[in-house]
């Protein structure tokens, strides 16, 4: 991260050391509670099992329904505000998303995602480079794989008619993935022409025998046991990249 040599507390000293999560309602903790059918905020999600595990503070403002447009310009404003040393960065599920209902109404018009792949890669490039400019360390975080058939099943409320419609718009199920997929290689080539640090929080949920038993029963959000995958994917690269940054028995496991 090389954040020792952008503040002049980095990790040796670490207590006075700010950590920021900017992200949607993954980072938020937000999964389905099946016994309620409701959506609720998971307790031991990723972010809140962080805390007390680094040295310093660690702020949470990831969003419901955030895309990427609307996390900057609230990044914008915390950055100025709060002055963080790290920001961990998790966007790309909203904004490949469709406004599912109008696709149901009328699958033969133009229907766009709520960002379009162009405009996620500049705004994630933008991004970077304004927390660069401003000596924060940026670390970017792909995306958990979706459930593509239990997503379409979800969205379409397991209508015919709506998955009929969608289905036309679609083409096929597999569609769902291959669409979220390339966002998340946006994120991966943002990564690498920035040279900014990535967790591959994707390859942690694929290297599993069924990461499906790790998602929601809508297909995209990460359950408890997934959010178990992403704060231990996240431990192992602290560890890898500055370990000084753990806090007492989490440096050593």
């Amino acid at each position: 991260m090389n954040t020792g040599e952008q503040h002049k507390e980095g990790p040796e000293t670490g207590s006075g050391f700010n950590y920021m999560v900017s992200g949607d309602s993954i980072s938020k903790g937000v999964v389905y509670d099946e016994s309620r059918s409701k959506y609720v905020i998971l307790e031991d999600n990723y972010v809140s099992m962080l805390q007390g595990k680094l040295k310093g503070a660690m702020r949470n403002t990831a969003r419901f329904g955030n895309t990427l447009m609307k996390g900057f310009g609230n990044l914008k404003r915390d950055v100025l505000k709060e002055k963080p040393d790290v920001v961990l960065i998790e966007y790309g599920g909203n904004d490949c998303d469709y406004h599912w209902g109008e696709i149901a109404s009328n699958p033969e018009a133009d229907h766009r995602p709520k960002t379009d792949f162009p405009a996620f890669e500049q705004m994630l490039l933008d991004m970077i480079h304004f927390l660069k400019n401003q000596g924060i360390t940026p670390v970017l975080m792909s995306l958990p794989p979706l459930n593509a058939d239990n997503y379409f099943k979800w969205v379409s409320g397991n209508q015919p008619e709506a998955e009929a419609n969608i289905m036309k718009f679609l083409g096929s199920v597999t569609k769902i993935y291959w669409w979220q997929e390339r966002y998340n290689s946006a994120i991966l080539k943002v990564a690498e022409v920035t040279r900014t640090k990535i967790i591959d929080v994707r390859g942690a949920f694929l290297q599993q025998p069924d990461y499906t038993r790790f998602i929601c029963r809508d297909g995209i959000h990460p359950n408890r046991e997934g959010h178990r995958i992403i704060y231990d994917k996240i431990l192992e690269f602290i560890r890898t990249s500055e370990p000084g940054l753990l806090a007492g028995p989490a440096a050593q496991g």
